[in-house]
């Protein structure tokens, strides 16, 4: 009998050390994360279903055993039992990992499977909205979180700094020659889109060499999770200066906004490309291995030129020669705009393309161009523009629209849901919605999924707090029909004028729902906070909320200004820009309070990039161009403010003195003093070159 009971616990710890050998990764992103879960996480392999990823989840005895079909999937299932049984997770925006004990138990085996391919992750834009300056503390954290989302594709482009250099050098230019095409990290995204060169920079071998050394940690820690990267393709854009010193066909690309001068396009089919694109790819390869499945890059992104190209033959070639370099490899193009054109696709061979709809909040191209042409495609939205500060998201129509063409006369070619925010530190509750919506076989009610949201993210189910959230819903969070491009700006961070004019460009300071039920909503979020001590995500998103609606408030202030300039009434508009200044302190005092709304979170990442002064300076000096005045140095940039924040100390360093200036002007118009308006580009210029 001792001889049986000592073989069978024998079977049973072979059995546990066997299950434990599968997805070491994911067990060591366990132990990182919730070490009180990780002793008893048992890791096994299961065929995928129908060639789609699949994850179970059940608690014999004291374990937690997940079976799953690849990396990604089994970190997605942690992730379920953790939200949906621990009532933990992890977010951009604070972390809820508490220890939960003793571990819940589940009655019955939890099945999960996708439909899709792909869940996608990152826009361009993000690398340099949001982590121009990561370290490898803040990526490893990033891609722990993607991984736990079920992220299986995500772009990568960090240290084709590398990449670049290395193949100017072998086109004869010096290394300092190569390095003056870098854009600095702060706009990276925009040199790679073909957008710009150069701005930001120059930069030192240091700091490319930093990127390289980073980028190779974070490829092999996507490996491991199951995720492959989206890296950058060879896809015509050359220095303008390259025409200089070779004899190539190019096609100039012009003006970008703001004025930048865009690179050159190399025309396909000049014996130039072939040799050009060769050595890129030798390059990529030497620095990061010939195991790439997907590519990037986007010839004639946001009105490039075009005239004079035989688009269809061009992309024929772009992909043929990304093809002989790295076989079976899929390219990425970003449903922008007019982008990707039906001439483009119509060269391609659409088995190995990926057309990412992006803006899928508020167009559905994927339809109107009948599923792009017949080409591949997943459904993504961007959300958020330029990292601003507000709570937006339209999120019953993330659910129905994915819903929608999954059951369409398209739906053979829609693949996977992707996340493209321009910056992704804010909102959580859109990228936990729209990569689980991955993961459901049914069309989503977000009145009911809501409140799953609400306990995961809390680690509470207290009433106040879902009645809340069902009042965010209605109103930031409400899927209303209105065309919007990012998140309701805050008239604090506007450039001054008396106008009713956006903060930025392509923005919007209109609010499409109710701010008194918005307001009402937050009120009844704050009566909770006597049993939320010591919460963290409670804290963070109390910050959050009540930002806006001191913005909202900022908004009817401003309107009061506004009247009592117009009626030349010099005590109301004393007495109104003094509430305004009042609302922004106000404010600043508020956002100072986390490092997740602070300006110098923002700077010190900078700082440490560097390693001598002049790096911290120009690191540093990114940093604050990005969020100010953008670029390039032309007074007349549309630009400006693009990526403006709420931020503590950006309120009070930035924002108030601009405001003040420009309220001291208006002040002595009105007491009949002479005045000279404001020059507020160059004082911009100036604040970005201050210590």
């Amino acid at each position: 009998m001792k001889n049986k009971q000592l073989l069978a616990a024998l079977l049973l710890c072979l059995s546990a050390s066997v299950f434990a050998q599968d997805y070491p990764a994911v067990k060591q992103l366990a132990q990182r994360r919730v070490p009180w879960l990780a002793d008893k996480l048992v890791l096994k392999s299961i065929p995928a279903e129908n060639g789609k990823d699949v994850f179970e989840i059940t608690t014999p005895g004291k374990e937690v055993r997940i079976m799953a079909s690849s990396p990604s999937a089994a970190a997605a299932g942690l992730n379920w039992y953790l939200k949906y049984y621990c009532h933990r997770s992890m977010s951009h925006m604070g972390d809820n990992l508490a220890p939960v004990s003793p571990l819940p138990s589940i009655k019955d085996k939890v099945h999960i499977n996708t439909s899709y391919d792909y869940r996608y992750a990152l826009n361009y834009c993000t690398i340099s909205y949001t982590m121009s300056f990561y370290s490898w503390k803040d990526w490893e954290h990033e891609l722990d979180w993607m991984a736990l989302n079920g992220v299986n594709v995500m772009l990568a482009t960090m240290g084709t700094e590398a990449v670049w250099q290395h193949t100017l050098e072998r086109l004869g230019y010096s290394s300092d020659e190569a390095r003056k095409f870098v854009a600095g990290p702060g706009f990276t995204a925009w040199w790679l889109m073909g957008n710009l060169e150069g701005w930001g920079g120059p930069v030192t071998q240091q700091m490319i060499d930093q990127q390289t050394t980073l980028e190779k940690q974070v490829l092999a820690h996507m490996q491991g999770l199951g995720i492959a990267p989206v890296m950058q393709g060879f896809y015509g854009m050359i220095p303008v200066s390259l025409k200089e010193k070779m004899k190539i066909r190019v096609v100039e690309q012009g003006k970008w906004a703001g004025g930048f001068q865009r690179p050159d396009f190399l025309v396909p089919g000049d014996s130039a490309f072939t040799k050009i694109a060769g050595i890129y790819y030798e390059e990529m390869k030497k620095l990061y291995g010939s195991n790439i499945r997907f590519f990037a890059g986007d010839p004639f992104h946001e009105g490039g030129i075009s005239k004079g190209v035989d688009v269809t033959a061009a992309a024929r070639t772009i992909q043929q020669t990304m093809l002989q370099h790295f076989p079976g490899s899929t390219w990425v193009l970003q449903g922008w705009q007019a982008n990707p054109s039906g001439a483009l696709l119509a060269g391609l061979d659409k088995s190995k393309v990926l057309v990412q709809e992006l803006f899928g909040e508020n167009t559905a191209n994927w339809e109107t161009r009948k599923g792009y042409e017949g080409t591949p495609f997943i459904w993504c939205s961007v959300t958020n523009f330029g990292e601003k500060s507000g709570l937006y998201g339209k999120l019953q129509r993330f659910a129905d629209e994915t819903w929608r063409a999954a059951h369409s006369p398209y739906a053979a070619k829609f693949k996977g849901i992707g996340i493209m925010p321009e910056g992704i530190h804010n909102n959580p509750v859109i990228y936990d919605l729209m990569l689980e919506l991955a993961w459901h076989s049914e069309k989503t009610d977000i009145k009911e999924w809501i409140k799953s949201y609400v306990r995961y993210r809390y680690g509470s189910d207290n009433a106040q707090l879902q009645a809340a959230w069902q009042g965010l819903i209605a109103t930031a969070y409400s899927s209303f029909p209105q065309y919007q491009e990012g998140p309701n700006e805050s008239v604090f961070c506007a450039r001054p004028t008396l106008e009713d004019k956006p903060v930025s460009s392509w923005g919007t300071r209109k609010r499409n729902y109710d701010i008194r039920q918005f307001a009402e909503a937050v009120a009844e979020f704050m009566k909770a906070a006597p049993k939320m001590k010591d919460n963290a995500t409670y804290e963070i998103d109390a910050i959050d909320f009540q930002r806006q609606v001191t913005a909202n408030q900022g908004e009817e202030v401003f309107a009061g200004m506004v009247a009592a300039y117009r009626k030349k009434d010099l005590a109301a508009f004393k007495q109104t820009s003094n509430a305004f200044f009042a609302l922004i302190k106000q404010q600043d005092l508020l956002l100072s309070g986390s490092r997740h709304f602070r300006l110098d979170t923002w700077i010190t990442a900078a700082q440490s990039m560097g390693q001598t002064p002049a790096e911290k300076a120009l690191l540093v000096k990114n940093a604050k161009t990005q969020i100010t005045y953008w670029g390039p140095d032309n007074p007349e940039t549309d630009l400006h403010d693009y990526a403006n924040k709420e931020w503590g100390g950006l309120m009070r360093n930035f924002y108030l003195p601009r405001w003040k200036m420009y309220i001291t002007y208006l002040t002595a118009q009105l007491e009949g003093k002479p005045a000279t308006a404001p020059d507020f580009f160059q004082w911009e210029k100036q604040w970005t070159m201050q210590p």
